[in-house]
């Protein structure tokens, strides 16, 4: 595939599957032994499965959760993309009870595509900041 297709796949998942909830674009975009590499699932098994869980458990505490792409640029298999959430802190999160408070979340990922399905991810975003802004981590300073 193109990186231009590859693009359009990011887009295509970003908003259908983060902002929408179609976790049936899983199966249809993700390769079955998807992977992704973020810090905050270092236990990641891989997988269809496992990625559709990761989701929900995103999903879950912030349920009006949107996902604006910022920047993207791609090359050969690879596509680098520059993301923010928005969203408010309305279910449990990790063990920590709604607060009710908004989050602006800013990241990268780069992700990896091979015969034509998304094959993994390396995930950078701002996890203290988001903890900042629901209370859960004082402020810095």
């Amino acid at each position: 595939m193109s990186a231009e297709q590859n693009k359009s796949i990011v887009h295509r998942w970003v908003e259908g599957g983060w902002n929408q909830g179609n976790l049936a674009l899983v199966d249809e975009l993700f390769a079955a032994d998807y992977m992704i590499h973020d810090p905050t699932a270092p236990d990641f098994p891989g997988g269809q499965a496992a990625f559709k869980q990761f989701v929900t458990t995103i999903r879950t505490p912030f349920q009006d959760i949107h996902v604006t792409i910022e920047d993207m640029t791609a090359e050969g298999d690879k596509v680098a993309w520059r993301w923010r959430i928005t969203g408010t802190h309305t279910g449990d999160l990790m063990g920590i009870p709604p607060t009710g408070k908004p989050v602006n979340i800013t990241g990268i990922v780069i992700s990896r595509f091979a015969n034509g399905k998304w094959a993994e991810d390396y995930v950078n975003w701002d996890t203290l900041g988001m903890l900042q802004q629901i209370g859960a981590v004082p402020p810095m300073g």
